[in-house]
């Protein structure tokens, strides 16, 4: 099996440099050799194949030995803004976005909400979905974004489509006809367990929210974030 590493910065004239984290890993707990063959990719959606030159305890020399191969954009950009649980929920939650395709997590701020991620959380997670991205084969990590309140993020939105997930929101089919006329830019909200507030719902659905269905139960966060993706994400 090839092992696959994130590069924090693209090669340059032949040659790519691992450090920290994935260099301790190569080194120390996969025991590399010279002349081990690795695959890198940068997130950005590009991989290589390269063979390892040089061995140290902080940086590792790789040669690249082919042309980088491009991961085609998904068909339509996903952003789920959700009022995050606490704790190891977080890093299952941004694990499995990752592998399902989402472009983007932003934290959401609501009033009953229980979970902020400082910057330094915002890093740990960051680091879940490189090594999702390792084991899953994704080249494009997804984008962990600092937190929004809904006024926010309705302002940041433009030429998207706008869907809702909450207990407390009117549900309409998605498949409703003129629910996605033609765009490949999907935002999904999440609320939080408690529920979005009043104003907080009539916020979202004066700007245009969908308000969609997930299943006739109430779901945990975590839940209702992948089945929102997972809607997101189907053809339309």
């Amino acid at each position: 099996m090839i092992r696959r590493f994130f590069l924090a910065n693209e090669p340059e004239s032949g040659c790519a440099v691992l450090q920290g984290d994935e260099a301790h890993h190569l080194v120390r707990v996969l025991r590399a050799q010279i002349g081990d063959s690795v695959e890198l990719f940068s997130g950005t959606g590009r991989r290589w194949m390269g063979r390892v030159t040089s061995l140290s305890r902080s940086e590792i020399v790789i040669a690249i030995e082919s042309e980088p191969i491009e991961q085609p954009q998904p068909a339509v950009h996903v952003t789920l803004a959700v009022a995050l649980p606490k704790g190891d929920r977080q890093k299952w939650l941004v694990e499995k976005l990752t592998e399902l395709g989402v472009a983007e997590l932003i934290p959401l701020e609501v009033d009953r909400g229980v979970a902020i991620p400082t910057d330094s959380a915002r890093a740990r997670l960051m680091r879940t979905v490189i090594e999702s991205c390792k084991q899953c084969g994704r080249d494009r990590v997804m984008t962990i974004s600092p937190s929004m309140s809904p006024s926010l993020l309705i302002a940041a939105q433009q030429d998207t489509l706008l869907w809702l997930a909450s207990p407390d929101a009117a549900t309409t089919p998605v498949s409703a006809p003129d629910s996605s006329p033609g765009k490949t830019r999907v935002l999904g909200v999440i609320g939080p367990e408690g529920g979005l507030t009043e104003s907080e719902l009539s916020l979202f659905l004066q700007a245009g929210f969908l308000g969609v269905s997930l299943g006739p139960h109430i779901l945990r966060i975590e839940t209702a974030a992948i089945a929102m993706a997972v809607k997101c994400l189907l053809p339309r």
